[in-house]
């Protein structure tokens, strides 16, 4: 997304990004910053389940009518501080004075969001969404940032942000604005069951009674992190990184906090251990939980059996609603791109 600026898009031209959601493998909290933020130290890796966002450059000035949001699939409100009119509205501030039409401000974008990634689920949808809108707010504006530029504008909007500019897995530290770029994994994309319940989980709640002693009495996580970084840039194959599904599950120091936020997932997360017979990880501060498969076609065997166990009483009920049951694949930058030209040839529904 840096590079020469070039022509500004014809209005009217539909420019469609993918916007992945992603899995925290691991997540260790290395310390409190000065500016009151926990440090992390996490490998993270998108999948491909992701939102689709679709962005027309508008005519006119942008105070003429405003940037425009339309959402389908999974429900989400639209107000003045959703992360995708936020994004423009940074991206613009920022570009105003460098794209092709200077001095006029960069003119307003209407955008369709597909949204297939749960909202508040720890698996980073809202960031996503947000990194998908600067780019193809840029590419709509022909306008670009340098890389340095590109991060502080993405930090300003949240943590997980950052990563989804590197396209690929990453080591994240910091409190996410930090993003070293890892090798893709070596071989078969091992799959992913994602299981979130519709259970709300307040990010800042979960750091704070993190904050007031809810955490795991070792440094396990940080070792098992830095251990997963160092195996990846040294060629991790898929079926590795299952088979130590084990450790990567207990590797995460929000765990103990999340559950005192949310008592009820701990029964649930043991009944979801129990009738797969995999570990259960949970991605970022939950409610989401994974569990790493060799084949997509294991993981969706998986699927189909959780939904049965919701439908028969085996996992027990939790939250508003029936959880949301995905199988899934982790995404190296090959799938990314893959997944980035099939939206781009079928469209946004």
């Amino acid at each position: 997304m840096s590079g020469e600026t070039g022509a500004a898009q014809p209005a009217g031209l539909r420019i469609l990004r993918f916007a992945p959601a992603k899995l925290n493998l691991t997540l260790a909290v290395v310390g409190r910053r000065e500016d009151g933020f926990h440090a992390l130290h996490s490998v993270m890796m998108p999948l491909i389940l992701g939102d689709a966002v679709a962005v027309t450059l508008a005519s006119g000035a942008a105070g003429a009518r405003g940037d425009t949001l339309r959402v389908a699939g999974l429900g989400l409100p639209v107000t003045p501080d959703n992360l995708v009119l936020r994004a423009i509205a940074a991206a613009r501030g920022a570009v105003h004075a460098t794209w092709p039409g200077a001095p006029s401000t960069p003119p307003a974008l209407a955008v369709r969001l597909a949204k297939r990634i749960p909202v508040a689920a720890g698996l980073g949808g809202g960031s996503s969404d947000a990194a998908a809108t600067i780019a193809a707010a840029l590419e709509a504006w022909g306008a670009a940032l340098s890389g340095d530029a590109l991060v502080t504008l993405a930090a300003s909007l949240g943590s997980d942000v950052p990563f989804f500019l590197a396209g690929g897995a990453a080591l994240v530290t910091g409190r996410g604005e930090f993003v070293a770029p890892l090798p893709d994994l070596v071989g078969e994309s091992p799959a992913a069951l994602i299981v979130t319940p519709r259970l709300a989980v307040s990010t800042a709640a979960v750091f704070e009674a993190y904050a007031g002693g809810e955490r795991p009495r070792t440094q396990a996580a940080l070792a098992v992190s830095e251990r997963l970084a160092a195996e990846l840039r040294a060629g991790l194959s898929g079926s590795a990184l299952v088979s130590g599904a084990a450790d990567l599950a207990a590797a995460n120091d929000l765990l103990p906090a999340t559950l005192s936020v949310a008592p009820s997932l701990a029964a649930f997360r043991v009944a979801l251990e129990r009738l797969l017979g995999r570990p259960v990880g949970q991605s970022g501060s939950g409610p989401t939980a994974w569990v790493l498969f060799p084949s997509l076609a294991t993981a969706r065997q998986a699927a189909r059996l959780v939904r049965l166990g919701i439908r028969d009483g085996n996992l027990p009920p939790i939250g508003d609603g029936d959880p949301f049951v995905a199988a899934t694949v982790t995404a190296g930058r090959a799938g990314i791109t893959m997944v980035v030209e099939s939206n781009r040839s079928g469209g946004v529904a």
